[in-house]
């Protein structure tokens, strides 16, 4: 049977494109049980309606905390029991409560090599704007497993990405944002096929016959 993924967007969803895609192409062996959206305008609602997949709208707005919305999420989520959830561009913070009931089976994508450029109000084209105005000449991209907190969990994968002299937020951010829906995808279907294995705040991938990789 297939794994159940649930995924939470609060915008236009490449990172919910690349695992539709890639489900599509049975590079995974899951399927999209449910997306929820923090924003009734995301454009990632659009992309799960054309795959036929179920979506919600759990408007962030309307809760007057973290903790308060991130409890109206467990309640959406609770008749979809996901094996695993998938933040793609999802701007709220989840709270301390949710990432224990999902503790290890929540993951997240972010645009740097954490840990620069990370951290509370370090997102989108922000990212990529910070990177470039100190100047640095190598950026990436980073797939985590969520902890309580913003950008602070283990890290699973990591890629750079160079940073040249005529760079742009958008051309930078185009380049990243190719890796991260690769590296995303490939760090789910790790989980999935069991090759992950948490160490305190390591995470080593093991080979298909069971050893560690190098």
């Amino acid at each position: 049977m297939p794994a159940k993924l649930a995924v939470l967007v609060s915008g236009s969803g490449t990172n919910l494109q690349a695992m539709i895609d890639a489900i599509a192409c049975n590079l995974l062996p899951a399927e999209i049980a449910i997306v929820i959206s923090s924003r009734a305008d995301a454009f990632a609602l659009e992309r799960a309606a054309k795959a036929g997949i179920p979506t919600l709208v759990v408007p962030r707005r309307a809760y007057r905390d973290n903790e308060a919305y991130s409890l109206a999420l467990l309640e959406a989520l609770e008749p979809y029991q996901p094996d695993l959830i998938l933040l793609a561009g999802f701007l709220s913070v989840l709270s301390a409560d949710f990432v224990r009931r999902y503790e290890g089976r929540i993951m997240n994508t972010h645009p740097s090599l954490i840990p620069a450029f990370c951290g509370p109000g370090f997102y989108g084209q922000r990212v990529h704007q910070a990177v470039l105005d100190y100047g640095a000449k190598v950026s990436g991209a980073s797939i985590i497993f969520v902890e309580a907190g913003v950008d602070n969990g283990p890290i699973i994968l990591q890629e750079a990405v160079p940073v040249y002299d005529d760079d742009t937020v958008n051309t930078l951010a185009e380049r990243v944002l190719a890796v991260e829906h690769r590296l995303y995808v490939q760090a789910v279907r790790y989980y999935l096929t069991g090759r992950l294995q948490r160490k305190g705040r390591r995470v080593c991938i093991t080979s298909a016959d069971g050893g560690e990789e190098e």
